[in-house]
């Protein structure tokens, strides 16, 4: 079963502790100091255009997309799964924004044009299972960077797969919704599946039950370097999310910015 179906109408309820202001303000920290649309860093044959174009890769429902739109950015939001791009639309229909959404998966990413910087957050790059999958959508992401591009990614490591939520069962008991969600990690294979199963009342006492189940594989850092070199980038900065300082053993989110390099006109 496609993940984020059912999921997709009671996600932003069960999401409303994310500090998703927190990510938007880190993430325009990061273009600021790293990204070609800084304008000590504009570049003659640079189109306003493509500079200020961030693409929001695994977008879900928009929000984080929106926030980012009100910074000032031109926005692309990216995602597979057509019921989170639902809501995402019905936000944009609310706000006013002019967010360009597609129904893409990340590992067939088709712009239109190079864009200044493409952020995934949110751990979207976990459901990527193997690597070589993964390889392929860093080529993409650095193939529509613009020359000097970012690329700002967050991932879940396996230390926190393995040692913090593996194999936990968390639930939650809301007046109109609940849920039961399931962790089973399998050390060997590296992936930790979760089964939600959720509760949402429908008329009166009378509740709808349906369950998801998601797949995602935790990475380490060593690996991540590696991949997005092989890509065609370098690393520039890594960090602890938590803890906006460097990366630890038990860091359990990392913060990665790498930027393309090998087209002309690159900046150094």
């Amino acid at each position: 079963m496609e993940a984020y179906q059912d999921f997709a109408y009671v996600y932003d309820e069960f999401m409303d502790a994310t500090p998703y202001g927190e990510w938007c303000e880190l993430l325009a920290e990061l273009i600021e100091k790293y990204g070609v649309s800084k304008p000590e860093r504009d570049v003659e044959e640079l189109l306003d255009s493509e500079r200020n174009l961030v693409v929001d890769l695994g977008c879900g429902t928009g929000t984080l997309t929106e926030l980012l739109y009100r910074k000032g950015y031109d926005m692309i939001g990216v995602d597979s799964s057509e019921s989170m791009l639902n809501i995402a639309m019905e936000k944009k229909e609310k706000s006013g924004s002019e967010i360009l959404y597609l129904l893409q998966d990340m590992r067939e990413l088709e712009l239109y044009s190079t864009v200044g910087t493409v952020v995934s957050v949110c751990d979207s790059i976990n459901y990527i299972l193997e690597e070589e999958e993964l390889l392929t959508v860093f080529s993409l992401v650095n193939n529509y960077l613009y020359p000097g591009g970012i690329f700002i990614f967050d991932f879940n490591t396996d230390y926190k797969y393995r040692e913090v939520i593996g194999d936990t069962t968390i639930a939650e008991n809301r007046e109109d919704c609940s849920f039961i969600w399931e962790n089973f990690y399998d050390p060997e294979e590296e992936l930790n599946e979760y089964n939600l199963t959720i509760f949402v009342r429908e008329e009166g006492d009378s509740f709808r039950r349906f369950t998801e189940t998601h797949l995602q594989r935790g990475y380490t850092v060593e690996q991540m370097r590696r991949l997005v070199e092989q890509a065609g980038m370098t690393i520039v900065e890594i960090l602890d999310a938590d803890t906006r300082e460097n990366v630890t053993d038990t860091s359990e989110r990392v913060y990665i910015v790498a930027r393309e390099q090998g087209k002309e006109t690159a900046i150094e």
